[in-house]
């Protein structure tokens, strides 16, 4: 499996509800170095996985929705733990969509798979994979 890896960050501000998450109850800031890894079996017409710049650019915008918001006031978020596992997964979902809409290049439609990993810190990321 071949696969190709880019990065962004995101600044969000949240809060979580459940005892189990101890001061992350109250409202506070984190910051997410986000890794997107396109993955497929063999490579396209052009010999590549997918083409590096526009898979940059879906992320970003991707991000860049997400980003410098409080996601408790989101609608989209509403009900929902915006933990570090549950953000790698819309953020592929949405990634997902992109693929799927050309965003990527219609090459990028026969990708197999997304991977999205994201970084809390240093020693901490969380992801999710899923098929395309």
């Amino acid at each position: 499996m071949f696969s190709v890896t880019v990065r962004d960050h995101m600044m969000i501000a949240h809060s979580f509800t459940g005892e189990v998450f101890g001061p992350g109850q109250r409202l506070h800031g984190a910051t997410y170095v986000i890794d997107a890894t396109f993955r497929r079996a063999t490579l396209d017409e052009d010999g590549i996985v997918v083409d590096i710049g526009r898979a940059a650019e879906q992320l970003h915008a991707v991000v860049t929705d997400l980003s410098y918001r409080n996601l408790d006031d989101e609608p989209a978020f509403a009900g929902t733990n915006t933990t570090t596992e549950a953000l790698a997964r819309v953020i592929a979902d949405r990634l997902a969509e992109r693929v799927q809409a050309g965003g990527l290049g219609d090459a990028a439609r026969q990708l197999d798979g997304l991977v999205v990993t994201l970084h809390e810190s240093h020693v901490a990321w969380a992801s999710y994979e899923r098929a395309l």
